[in-house]
């Protein structure tokens, strides 16, 4: 299993930017698909996650601004962040978890987001 992502880059406080994800490789149909985020000197932490029916988590930090969806016939998660601010600069990690189907946990590569004040 493979994980592209793309979208990340430089925005202005309250800007707007939209990262995707594409899983290819042999994916258990059950999974959640989702977004974790790492500043400089802090831990990797969960952003937003969507299962294989829809059901959506986001951190509390994000919540209102941010809407992560995906499309299943296309094995893709997106993350679409408003009104952005500095300290949502990170680098962030597309992840598809599979080990509720006794599968693995995957990683992207990750893309920078910087949001400048």
């Amino acid at each position: 299993v493979q994980l592209q992502a793309c979208g990340g880059g430089l925005v202005q406080a309250g800007g707007s930017l939209r990262l995707s994800c594409v899983a290819s490789g042999n994916i258990f149909s059950s999974n959640t698909m989702g977004w974790y985020r790492q500043a400089p000197g802090k831990q990797r932490e969960l952003v937003a996650a969507v299962d294989s029916f829809g059901s959506t988590n986001y951190a509390a930090s994000v919540k209102g601004r941010f809407t992560c969806s995906r499309d299943n016939t296309k094995n893709t998660v997106y993350l679409q962040m408003n009104s952005l601010k500095p300290e949502d600069t990170a680098v962030y990690y597309c992840n598809l978890d599979t080990s509720r189907s006794g599968g693995m946990n995957y990683w992207g590569k990750g893309t920078q987001v910087t949001v400048s004040s």
